[in-house]
């Protein structure tokens, strides 16, 4: 969300500064539509002054022509015949050379280190002179047309920015604010939390009068509600449904216990499969039980403290005896001594139905590997319990989808096998309640690496 604040930011601040500045430019040519006019009201003033100096002269001679250049250009002026030859000049004006060509226009030129100004000039008789005028040594010449724009548009561009910048920060912060909530909101729900709602305005009188933003928050939030309801009463009919089983289930045990008791023996092949597959749905039954019961627990009521040792140490008997019907090996590591406060019940359960698992799809005289380690994840050191397999491993499309219930690999289909989907869900609903996570991954040589993760707040 950083990315689009900065991007909305940066297209709207720069769009404020170009149309100040495009307007300024627009004001700025109006105001001075030809690129000389302000040489052109100079060459004016020029060509008046030149005019009044010229009568001086002719109404009173020199004395005049000072008078009136005391008066109006007391930086100094000089009056020159056709011929270039000085025939007036004011005291203090700089020393003029002989000019053998007097130019037919307005000319600037350097004498002495400062600006003088040729004006030509003609008497009412006709004759040609040249008006002289020498500019205030501060001065430079006529600025240019990048100096009017400056000159008018500071200091109104640092403070339009500025306020542009200002006023486009909180616009983007109010689209952007929103889109954040929105996206916390989601994440949480991805992560199984549906009862996550972004906080908005609740009431409709308000929705009706409300922007777009509130509204995508109010679809979010029906949403979210829609799919809490929806999947509750998925979780509350898989429990009602197993809780109906159970009893029809149990007589069914009963019965076919009498049944092979006063049976005939020919029927005892038929009647132990029939008990084989009893058994499976009484364990499918249990396994959803269970699961219901977690999915509804939002957190452990009682921590004490777990080793982490200790617990594999315990399902190591349960978990060999299983793997000699494969058969396969089971090796228990002990890297590191690992002590964690949780429920221990739960762990155990979640750690024996990974074991099952791997011991279920590994490939017969092969081993499978119970490792208890610590290991960093999210920059933080993390108890672990590692159960690695020699199976054919798991496709890496279906990674991030074999902890969900009834979810099974296309390897896993097959009746060799067995399993119902839900072992490792219930392992990662366990390892979730602690505040853990569940990682999968494949192995170099052939396998599946399944890693149930602790966090460090939780380690003793």
């Amino acid at each position: 969300m950083r990315g689009l604040f900065f991007k909305i930011f940066a297209i709207f601040w720069i769009a404020q500064s170009l149309i100040f500045v495009i307007s300024t430019a627009l004001i700025v040519s109006q105001r001075f539509p030809t690129h000389n006019i302000v040489s052109d009201a100079l060459d004016n003033n020029l060509f008046h002054n030149a005019a009044a100096a010229l009568r001086a002269y002719q109404t009173g001679g020199c004395q005049t022509f000072a008078d009136n250049a005391a008066r109006n250009e007391p930086t100094g002026s000089a009056l020159l015949d056709e011929h270039g030859t000085k025939v007036c000049q004011t005291a203090g004006s700089s020393a003029i050379p002989s000019l053998d060509h007097l130019p037919p226009r307005i000319d600037v030129r350097e004498v002495s280190g400062r600006w003088a100004w040729l004006i030509p000039v003609a008497a009412s008789d006709g004759t040609r002179y040249e008006y002289v005028w020498f500019q205030p040594p501060a001065q430079s010449r006529p600025p240019s047309r990048w100096h009017d724009f400056w000159r008018f548009a500071f200091p109104q561009l640092p403070v339009a920015i500025a306020v542009g910048g200002l006023t486009t920060f909180v616009l983007v912060l109010l689209f952007t604010r929103p889109l954040v909530r929105l996206r916390k909101a989601a994440r949480q729900l991805a992560e199984g939390k549906l009862n996550v709602r972004v906080e908005a305005s609740g009431n409709a009188g308000a929705l009706r009068h409300s922007d777009e933003f509130e509204g995508l928050v109010h679809d979010f939030n029906h949403m979210a509600e829609r799919l809490e309801s929806l999947v509750g009463a998925q979780k509350l009919l898989l429990r009602d449904v197993s809780h109906e089983l159970r009893s029809p289930l149990s007589r069914l045990s009963v019965a076919l216990a009498l049944a092979q008791e006063d049976g005939d023996p020919g029927r005892t092949e038929h009647l132990s499969r029939i008990e084989r597959e009893a058994d499976k749905l009484n364990l499918l039954i249990g396994q959803l039980l269970t699961l219901s019961s977690m999915e509804v627990r939002e957190s452990i009521a009682a921590f004490s403290t777990i080793s982490l040792n200790k617990l594999c140490e315990q399902i190591l008997p349960d978990a060999e005896y299983e793997a000699t019907q494969r058969p396969c090996a089971l090796v228990l590591e002990h890297a590191e001594a690992c002590s964690i406060r949780g429920d221990w019940e739960l762990i155990y359960r979640a750690v024996e139905n990974v074991v099952r698992n791997a011991i279920r799809y590994t490939d017969a005289g092969s081993r499978v590997t119970i490792r208890v380690l610590s290991i960093p994840f999210d920059g933080q050191p993390f108890a672990a319990i590692e159960v690695t397999d020699c199976g054919p491993g798991i496709p890496e499309a279906d990674l991030a989808h074999i902890f969900k219930p009834f979810y099974r690999v296309d390897q896993a289909r097959s009746s060799s096998t067995g399993g119902f989907g839900v072992g490792l869900a219930i392992a990662e609903r366990a390892v979730r309640l602690h505040d853990g996570t569940v990682q999968a991954s494949n192995r170099a040589g052939g396998g599946a690496i399944i890693r149930l993760l602790f966090p460090i707040e939780h380690i003793a």
